[in-house]
């Protein structure tokens, strides 16, 4: 058997992978084991490792090494903390390959501490930029510690091979966007059965809002919030379906003071997970997309959905026709809600791929397994 270890440190990356693991559990020769840490086991964040049982699958390890706190200290600690906890799997497991995907922090704790133990790695979603997060220097960390990449466009398979040099090239595979993969064979809820699992209405004109907190320029998040909320105070007339930040440098303030906005006002609807299927169904029914998640550049482009892009935190990716990409203001906010409203459907926003990406990592992988 060819023993593959799957690193998964949140709900939004479990979400991406999910038709991967799908794919690699169909294989007579390989053993796939998952292992969950950083949000997953949090009761802070939902304990979202529950979601991946309720799948189906099994979670071979659950790591438990968030400290509390979102100041850069605490993420740093958690960093120290997540690689002795995986040094002990490295040293206990005998894995062939170890599969991880994006750029958070904690992935690349739990990478970095396998590297000692020679194990190779394949890195999904490399190439990408965010030049306001922190996670920008992490993923292209990743990348220069992986011998397999699988990206999710040309643009980013140039990138990559920028980092790792032209020689090896031939390890950096453009397959598409996982995520496009879920939205091809998902299926989604009725706004009927949504609305029995969630108790939301998705018949109301609604905006998906998802705000995390921009990880270079820290000092400025309390001011982007609170222009985020004086925008939405102005929202009335929408149903206003929140989401809640990761666990990233002041993400705890960015919680609080939209719950507090929350608690005040009827219209608005805090989440903090809705999983793969209910997320992307509130996402295929809402008017329109608010904040400053990936989700709005590779999800959004599927449908295509109109995204309000805030801030820095994404800049460096591509943009779509559908993407619409503002400072944090208020002003700035109520006038692309403005523009949207007023605007015909986008077309052409579909460039991550058919949605096999999947079929062609395992093809890809399937010499290794020999």
């Amino acid at each position: 058997m060819f023993n593959i270890a799957l690193l998964t440190s949140s709900r939004a990356d479990y979400s991406i992978y999910y038709p991967l693991i799908k794919e690699l559990n169909r294989q007579d020769d390989v053993q796939l084991d998952i292992i969950a840490f950083g949000n997953h086991n949090s009761a802070l964040y939902g304990i979202s490792a529950d979601k991946i049982l309720e799948d189906g699958f099994e979670i071979k390890h659950k790591i438990e090494a968030l400290v509390l706190g979102d100041s850069p200290e605490a993420i740093t600690d958690s960093m120290g903390l997540t690689m002795i906890k995986f040094s002990a799997i490295w040293k206990s497991e005998n894995y062939d390959l170890i599969i991880c995907l994006g750029d958070r922090f904690e992935m690349f704790a739990a990478v970095s501490s396998s590297i000692p133990f020679n194990i190779p790695i394949a890195h999904i979603s490399g190439g990408e930029i965010t030049l306001g997060a922190i996670d920008n220097t992490f993923r292209n960390a990743l990348t220069l510690m992986s011998t397999y990449h699988f990206v999710s466009t040309d643009q980013y398979r140039d990138q990559v091979i920028r980092l790792i040099g032209d020689d090896k090239r031939t390890q950096v595979f453009n397959v598409g966007a996982l995520s496009i993969d879920n939205l091809r064979n998902l299926d989604f809820f009725s706004q009927e059965e949504f609305e029995r699992k969630f108790g939301i209405d998705l018949s109301k004109k609604s905006i998906l809002i998802t705000f995390h907190p921009e990880t270079v320029s820290i000092e400025k998040n309390r001011r982007y919030v609170d222009e985020l909320i004086e925008a939405l105070k102005d929202l009335s007339s929408y149903q206003l379906i929140i989401t809640m930040p990761n666990a990233d440098t002041m993400g705890n303030m960015v919680r609080s003071k939209l719950n507090e906005f929350i608690n005040s006002h009827a219209n608005a609807i805090g989440v903090e997970s809705f999983g793969t299927r209910g997320y992307l169904t509130c996402m295929k029914y809402c008017a329109f997309m608010l904040g400053n998640t990936s989700s709005g550049f590779v999800e959004a482009s599927f449908f295509p959905k109109f995204v309000i892009n805030l801030g820095d935190r994404q800049k460096g990716r591509i943009e779509t026709p559908n993407i619409h990409t503002i400072q944090a203001s208020k002003e700035d906010i109520l006038k692309a809600v403005k523009k949207i409203e007023s605007a015909e459907k986008v077309e052409n926003c579909q460039i991550y791929g058919d949605g096999d990406a999947a079929k062609k990592i395992v093809q890809l992988l399937k010499p290794m397994f020999r």
